[in-house]
């Protein structure tokens, strides 16, 4: 099973602190639910692995990603996956660009094209209900990014009679909740056809 995905999300930060992050595996990885980095073979291949759960099914991938194209001029970066799953015969083959552009706000949005191919006991769930469950996965992912990048460069006020502590700790990143990701992604398909039915009347 072949499909494409195409999400983009605004960051409130400036394209630098970004692009930055989206190059960097060791840091990504802790916004994409499930995934686990185990290997960095060079600046720019490395191996991870991801669990998925969808219904009873529960599945294991292993692979090797690289990026095979990081453009510092257009913020472009490129990269193509390949994983086996781990007791099974299924596997996933993905292609990625992803794209960093200034807002006017002095934000920035980042936009991702994604070509991915699916072999296995997981295509039984249908199109609709796999595309779907990656833009819930992608959403997951978008939110955790601003939470990360978003914060305030202003310095914090310092008192003079009592010493200021402030401690910030990184967001939890939670394994990928499969059973409401599944609910949610059958119940945003049967809104997308009533809508459809209707003629988007409520």
């Amino acid at each position: 099973m072949a499909f494409k995905i195409e999400e983009r999300f605004e960051v409130k930060a400036p394209v630098e602190r970004v692009w930055n992050y989206l190059i960097d595996p060791q840091r990504v990885v802790h916004c994409l639910p499930g995934a686990e980095l185990l290997e960095l073979r060079d600046d720019q291949t490395f191996v991870g692995a991801i669990k998925v759960k969808v219904g009873p099914l529960a599945m294991s991938y292993k692979g090797q990603g690289k990026f095979t194209e990081i453009n510092e001029e257009t913020h472009q970066v490129r990269m193509i996956g390949d994983a086996r799953e781990v007791s099974g015969s299924g596997s996933t083959k993905v292609s990625m660009l992803s794209t960093v552009s200034p807002l006017a706000s002095g934000g920035c949005e980042v936009l991702v094209n994604a070509d991915i191919d699916l072999v296995g006991k997981i295509v039984q769930f249908g199109r609709g209900m796999i595309e779907e469950v990656s833009r819930q996965i992608f959403r997951q992912f978008s939110t955790c990014v601003r939470q990360q990048l978003e914060v305030v460069d202003a310095p914090q006020p310092q008192s003079t009679d009592q010493p200021q502590v402030v401690q910030q700790s990184a967001p939890e990143t939670k394994p990928v909740a499969a059973a409401p990701l599944a609910f949610r992604a059958l119940w945003a398909i049967i809104v997308r056809f009533f809508k459809r039915l209707f003629g988007g009347s409520q």
